[in-house]
């Protein structure tokens, strides 16, 4: 059975007087790929903050797991053009040994990159590159934001099957923040509905048919093929000795 790598009660956070996140109680699990998805000023960026540590919630508790090591891939970096920066020596950044630079490299699949300027590297190679730093200290927990952001469609397909992979050969869960819905629902075991509150959650077919998530994005008559080693009852739990429960949609007037 997977164990929380870090539990959230009672979450809330404003902002000059604004309510940005209210009540927010959720588990990241070791082992799960849980997304975090919502309309633009739904409380994503800031919730992700909290859960990193960068910044404390007003009220409620952010607890996590003892040994808990983090790895984090932001939505974008830039890097000056004309910066003398090889792919390999960008991951050294991190104060890491160039043994283990390569290493990732290899890992996402881009080691015959590691002596070319990182300029010159193509929007997926760029990403995959930001994953390898990410995963440089074998982190048992993964938080992507946006991770395929300026990745064509067969690159972003290729991404999340990495990052599939990736949280099976670690062991790790994974946090990802995206806007691309119909691609992250084949790529995820559980999706969290955020627009300043939980509006939803559990197994990714069972988000899309709640009537929170119908409000927010519309009727979506998607297939989504779940690409894991493992099976979800009707009500979206998980089975084959993982059966931990997801949450349910909640309710509202």
């Amino acid at each position: 059975m997977s164990s929380p790598l870090i539990t959230l009660k009672g979450v809330n956070k404003a902002f000059g007087g604004r309510s940005v996140l209210d009540n927010i109680s959720m588990q990241l699990m070791q082992g799960e790929i849980t997304t975090l998805i919502g309309p633009n000023g739904a409380g994503k960026s800031t919730l992700v903050r909290i859960i990193l540590g960068l910044i404390q919630p007003d009220s409620g508790t952010v607890s996590p797991s003892a040994g808990l090591r983090v790895g984090y891939m932001p939505q974008k970096m830039h890097i000056d053009p004309t910066l003398p920066l090889t792919t390999c020596r960008f991951l050294q950044l991190a104060n890491t040994s160039h043994h283990a630079c390569h290493e990732a490299l290899e890992r996402v699949g881009i080691g015959h990159l590691a002596t070319s300027p990182i300029q010159s590297l193509s929007g997926g190679e760029v990403q995959r590159a930001l994953l390898a730093r990410a995963i440089l200290r074998k982190p048992n927990f993964l938080v992507l934001d946006e991770p395929v952001q300026g990745v064509d469609v067969t690159g972003q397909n290729a991404l999340y099957r990495m990052i599939g992979e990736l949280s099976k050969a670690l062991n790790c869960g994974v946090l990802m923040v995206s806007h691309d819905l119909h691609l992250v629902m084949s790529a995820t075991d559980r999706v969290i509905c955020l627009n300043q509150h939980i509006c939803c959650q559990g197994h990714p077919e069972q988000v899309t048919q709640d009537q929170a998530y119908i409000d927010i994005f519309g009727q979506t008559t998607a297939v989504y093929a779940h690409q894991h080693d493992h099976h979800h009852s009707l009500h979206g739990d998980v089975l084959d000795g993982h059966n931990h429960q997801h949450g349910e949609g909640c309710n509202h007037d």
